[in-house]
């Protein structure tokens, strides 16, 4: 039996996947957060920092620096330098501090949508304007769809006067994409045509299917400019090992003088400090064993993502999934059904007790997003109470 098989019981664990539906009868298929076990290897530094038992404040040291950046150099040949690296307590805080250090209130922050809902509201908790670039749904011959850049459209929003960021979900949240070097190098050309800066947030990056692996944009963009690189990335190893609730992330920018400005906004902004779990679990991650159960736990995501499109194509096919390339999050469009999604939500959580996400928080009506992270047994059993009660209602 695989690892991931096991039913971890997290209600009344303080989850807030779990706990916030209300109800014990709810299969959680909402928030991104996995139900496994992180890696034995992360559990067991943090078993060590436990048994010392004193928690003050924690000094990042060079082997934090050393784990982070051979990863990323030996996995993705993603290669920067210590002095590039400023840490933080999570990618949202980290994407809002960079759009308070680069972009005044009122002007322009592009984003692709579908997209990540915290994008939205970092954009607009600093007074800065939404700027959408829609996304092209392209049909597959096999019944789902899934999503191209308009690039057409990314010039003309990215050439406005207001202008000053795009803000990059790659691989892409909830699209499900895994972007190209080709369609990447076409975004960095387009935006430095017009002066735009990219923000790439890259947390989904270990989570493509088997056999492909990301490309970051770090590398694109010196590919374009190796004198002057100028986008700025955000990595955490918490969705790929499910340690959000640690607080760990870092901010990857080699412009020096963007970079001063984006530290003291995290200063500003009070994100400055990290625990010493997440500091320790980043280095356990991004070791040999992290790797080896970061394998495992793909291939059985995307064991996941047969058996729930599979069984939804036959259920409910009036409602395509999109081809998942990358997340464990599918997005489902259930147009069809003539019902808001948020209604769809809502009914679904009270009525058939599952739990998934409205597509209107990632703007756009007719969707919803499933996460699919969890044992396959849990995963069957919600993705039946969704197509019966559909059956049954609709």
């Amino acid at each position: 039996m695989s690892r991931f098989d096991e039913v971890v019981e997290r209600r009344g664990s303080g989850s807030y996947k779990w706990d916030s539906a209300g109800s014990r009868e709810v299969i959680p298929l909402w928030v991104a957060d996995m139900d496994f076990r992180t890696a034995p290897v992360v559990l067991d530094a943090l078993r060590r920092r436990v048994e010392h038992g004193i928690f003050g404040y924690t000094l990042v040291g060079d082997d934090y620096y050393d784990a982070l950046i051979g990863w990323f150099s030996t996995r993705h040949g993603y290669r920067f330098r210590k002095e590039n690296v400023i840490y933080t307590s999570g990618v949202v805080p980290a994407i809002s501090a960079i759009i308070k250090a680069l972009v005044k209130p009122g002007e322009g922050v592009v984003v692709m949508t579908p997209v990540y809902n915290c994008f939205f509201s970092s954009i607009r908790n600093n007074d800065c304007i939404v700027v959408e670039n829609p996304l092209k749904r392209v049909d597959l011959a096999d019944g789902r769809f899934t999503y191209e850049i308009d690039f057409e459209d990314l010039e003309k929003c990215v050439a406005r006067e207001d202008v000053r960021m795009l803000l990059l979900c790659n691989p892409h949240n909830p699209a499900g994409r895994l972007w190209s070097r080709e369609e990447l190098t076409r975004v960095a050309t387009i935006c430095r045509r017009h002066g735009v800066r990219v923000v790439s947030d890259e947390i989904h990056c270990e989570l493509t299917a088997p056999g492909t692996s990301y490309v970051p944009y770090g590398t694109v963009d010196v590919e374009i400019n190796a004198d002057a690189p100028s986008a700025i990335v955000c990595l955490s190893p918490s969705k790929a090992f499910n340690t959000a609730g640690l607080q760990i992330a870092n901010i990857v920018c080699p412009d020096g003088d963007v970079r001063a400005l984006v530290d003291r906004a995290i200063n500003v902004n009070e994100v400055c400090d990290v625990n010493p779990f997440g500091v320790e679990a980043l280095k356990a991650s991004y070791t040999v064993q992290g790797e080896e159960w970061l394998t495992e736990l793909r291939e059985y995501i995307w064991e996941n993502y047969h058996m729930a499109q599979g069984m939804l194509r036959d259920g409910l096919p009036q409602c395509p999934v999109t081809r998942l390339e990358a997340t464990y999050l599918p997005w489902m469009d259930v147009s069809a059904l003539g019902i808001p999604s948020e209604e769809l939500e809502h009914r679904l959580m009270e009525e058939a007790g599952v739990w998934v996400n409205s597509g209107v928080m990632y703007g756009v009506d007719g969707f919803v997003r499933i996460n699919i992270a969890c044992s396959q047994s849990v995963l069957a059993e919600g993705i039946r109470r969704m197509v019966e009660w559909v059956n049954l209602n609709i």
